[in-house]
């Protein structure tokens, strides 16, 4: 059983020792500069707004985050981002596209919002190369099964390109997160590649069910297990079967939340470890299954 990194310098050995090329990180945000100072702005009033201190370890300028993440060995990493309301996913998906051409370790990532222009503006991401993209259900406050996302959804379906969904209820609940939402829309579109965000805390048992009923869905680690979301949000130890089970079928894959996250990269890596389940589900979390995904 490897033992995992306890601060950030012993990530690269860590991974040597492993076995794998790497890390792929499904779950990392990269924004135009105004948007990450506005989310950045809510964790700094965390206090208010989620009840607890949220201070980011890494508030650096965008090319030290990305020079951050090739130190690591991160192979590949997304660039999440996501709209709030109407109007903005365009734009943001615009900078999302030349942020990827920039940037070839990152896999080129977009968002999309319930308006009428939706279906348009995704079809031209995909033809772009998205692929992946983001959907933020507790920050968005929409609901997916909204008609106007009937034809998005199932463009992403054909194309087979995964949609990461924050779709459960931490760190606080919205209108439409929770599993029947967005498990509505899975019901839907059984093809559809969906990566549950933060293992669907706290809601882990239903949505580790979807992972069972259907090939297409898949959780992120982000934040789950960690010390910090242990706190407020523990995994079940009765789910430990099932989470093994899940992580070597290929449905469990690493992600961060990077950067905005208060405690160093390296602990998301360790709380994964601290599980026990072996070297073998280890290299499928933080490399292989990903790989395999999206063809890296």
């Amino acid at each position: 059983m490897t033992n995992g990194p306890t601060h950030d310098d012993g990530i690269v050995p860590f991974i040597e020792q492993l076995g794998i090329p790497g890390l792929i990180d499904v779950h990392s945000h990269f924004m135009p500069e105004p948007v990450m100072q506005a989310v950045w702005s809510v964790f700094d009033k965390s206090e208010v707004v989620y009840g607890r201190r949220w201070p980011i370890e890494y508030r650096h300028d965008e090319a030290a985050r990305v020079e951050q993440l090739r130190l690591w060995r991160v192979r590949k990493f997304t660039s999440l981002l996501y709209a709030h309301k109407p109007d903005m996913a365009q734009w943001l998906n615009d900078w999302a596209a030349q942020f990827a051409a920039a940037t070839p370790d990152c896999l080129h990532s977009a968002t999309f919002y319930p308006e009428d222009d939706a279906a348009t503006y995704v079809a031209q991401a995909l033809a772009s190369g998205a692929r992946v993209f983001k959907v933020h259900l507790e920050v968005g406050q929409f609901d997916p099964r909204d008609e106007l996302l009937d034809d998005v959804w199932a463009m992403l379906a054909d194309a087979q390109v995964p949609v990461v969904t924050h779709c459960a209820s931490s760190p606080v609940p919205g209108p439409f997160t929770g599993p029947e939402p967005i498990g509505d829309v899975i019901a839907r579109f059984p093809h559809l590649q969906v990566i549950i965000a933060h293992m669907g805390a706290p809601e882990y048992e239903p949505f580790l069910a979807m992972t069972e009923k259907y090939a297409n869905v898949r959780l992120d680690t982000a934040m789950a297990f960690t010390d910090f979301m242990e706190r407020s949000a523990p995994f079940p130890s009765t789910l430990m079967t099932r989470l093994r089970d899940a992580g070597l079928r290929g449905d469990v894959l690493f992600g961060s939340d990077y950067p905005s996250i208060p405690y160093q990269y390296a602990h998301q890596i360790d709380s994964l470890a601290r599980l026990n389940l072996g070297d073998d589900w280890l290299r499928k979390v933080l490399y292989e299954s990903a790989a395999e995904l999206f063809t890296v």
